[in-house]
C-alpha cells in the first residue's frame, strides 16, 4: 500500500489509522493495540529486540506472520531458556521453515540471551535498562506528521541505545532497529496526528510507570 501525503487512512471501521495498520489484516490488532504502547515486561522487550533483528532487510509483515512460530522455536523467548541454546540448537532451527532461517540471526539471539543476564545483573531488568533511553521531549517533533516521521528512521537516542548495546556485546542492534524497538515498545509515539491509536498510546504513557534501576 503506497503512503497517502498525511500517512492516514480511514478504514472500513470507520476508524482512521497510520496507513501501514491498514495494510494487512494482521496489522491492524497490532498497531491499535500493541505498537506504540509502552511495555516494561522483560520477556515482551527481549522479544522484540530480537525479532526486530531478524526483520533486519524484511518486511515486519513477513516476522509479524511468523511470530507465534518463532516464540515456538526460541521457548517463548524466555532469555534464560534462550540461553542455554547450543550448536545443535542452531542447527534444528535452520531447518525450520517456519521462521526466517538466517544463521547469523540464529546465533545472535542466543548470544543476546546470554548478554541479558548481565544487563539484569546490573539494572535489576532489561527493562530499567531500555527506559533510560526514552527520548527526551526536544528530540521529538512538535507534531508527529507523517512528513516528520520519515526523516526519523533513526535518532540520536537510537543511536545510543544501539551503540550502548553493542559495546556490551549485544548484536542486529543497529540504530534503525534500534528505533524500531523504541517505536514498538512505547518509547516513542510514532502514531501519526490524526490516527485514532495516537491518544490511547499516550493516555497509556501518562499512566505508565517507568521502571528503575536497581541501587
Amino acid at each position: 500500500m503506497a503512503a497517502p501525503k498525511n500517512g492516514l487512512v480511514p478504514g472500513d471501521d470507520g476508524k482512521v489509522r497510520c496507513f501501514w495498520g491498514a495494510s494487512d489484516p494482521l496489522y491492524l490488532p497490532y498497531h491499535d493495540r500493541e505498537w506504540g504502547f509502552p511495555v516494561a515486561d522483560d520477556r515482551r522487550l527481549f522479544e522484540k529486540i530480537c525479532l526486530e533483528g531478524f526483520q533486519a532487510g524484511l518486511a515486519w509483515i513477513t516476522i509479524l506472520r511468523k511470530r507465534e512460530n518463532f516464540r515456538k522455536a526460541f521457548k517463548n523467548f524466555e532469555p534464560a531458556a534462550v540461553a542455554r541454546m547450543n550448536a545443535r540448537s542452531v542447527e534444528k532451527l535452520l531447518k525450520d521453515p517456519g521462521i526466517v532461517r538466517h544463521r547469523g540471526k540464529i546465533e545472535s539471539t542466543i548470544q543476546n540471551a546470554r548478554r541479558y543476564a548481565e544487563l539484569r545483573e546490573e539494572f535489576g531488568s532489561l527493562a530499567a535498562y531500555v527506559w533510560r533511553f526514552e527520548p527526551p521531549a526536544k528530540e521529538r517533533p512538535k507534531k508527529l506528521t507523517w512528513n516528520a516521521l520519515k526523516k526519523m528512521p533513526k535518532t540520536p537516542t537510537s543511536l545510543a541505545l544501539s551503540k550502548d548495546l553493542r559495546k556490551r556485546g549485544w548484536s542486529f542492534v543497529g540504530p534503525t532497529t534500534a528505533y524500531a524497538f523504541m517505536q514498538a515498545m512505547g518509547l516513542v509515539n510514532d502514531h501519526v496526528e490524526g490516527c485514532h491509536a495516537r491518544k490511547p498510546a499516550l493516555a497509556k504513557r501518562r499512566a505508565f510507570k517507568v521502571p528503575k534501576a536497581k541501587g
